[in-house]
């Protein structure tokens, strides 16, 4: 899924490396953190109406005491409605990703046809936008946070 220049130098797949370097180095006694990483990435993704070998990506990570799951989502509500409109519902559903633990897919209501079903939507009425969840206890403790008391 990714696109080499050479054997040893690949294009970006991804943002998240920022967020790790930066978990790493902040001092909590200072307060909490929280970033956004923005950036252009490349994938090996076949172009249609939802995809595309090059995209911009924003992550976004807050690492405090007593952050919570509904944290995560009312942020995510907040930022689908002011980037898309109060027009499109936003939906989180269970996924899987190595580096957060919940893990979830957030789609909103599909462009297209308004929730009806289409080909775009491939007739579901949604599309996936964003994949998101809780950072996962190891992340945080191999950055030497600890994940009884940060989340």
């Amino acid at each position: 899924d990714t696109f080499y220049i050479t054997k040893e130098i690949l294009m970006r797949t991804q943002t998240s490396p920022m967020q790790a370097r930066t978990l790493e180095k902040h001092d909590f006694s200072k307060g909490p953190l929280k970033m956004i990483s923005p950036g252009v990435v490349y994938r090996r993704d076949t172009d249609d109406p939802t995809h595309s070998h090059q995209f911009h990506q924003v992550e976004g990570i807050v690492i405090d005491k007593h952050i919570t799951m509904a944290d995560l989502k009312g942020t995510l509500e907040l930022i689908a409605h002011e980037l898309f409109g109060d027009r499109f519902d936003i939906r989180l559903r269970p996924s899987y990703f190595p580096f957060t633990e919940p893990s979830v897919e957030a789609d909103i209501t599909c462009f297209n046809c308004g929730g009806k079903g289409c080909a775009v939507c491939k007739y579901t009425g949604w599309i996936e936008v964003l994949g998101a969840g809780m950072v996962h206890p190891n992340v945080l403790e191999m950055a030497g946070v600890d994940s009884e008391v940060y989340g």
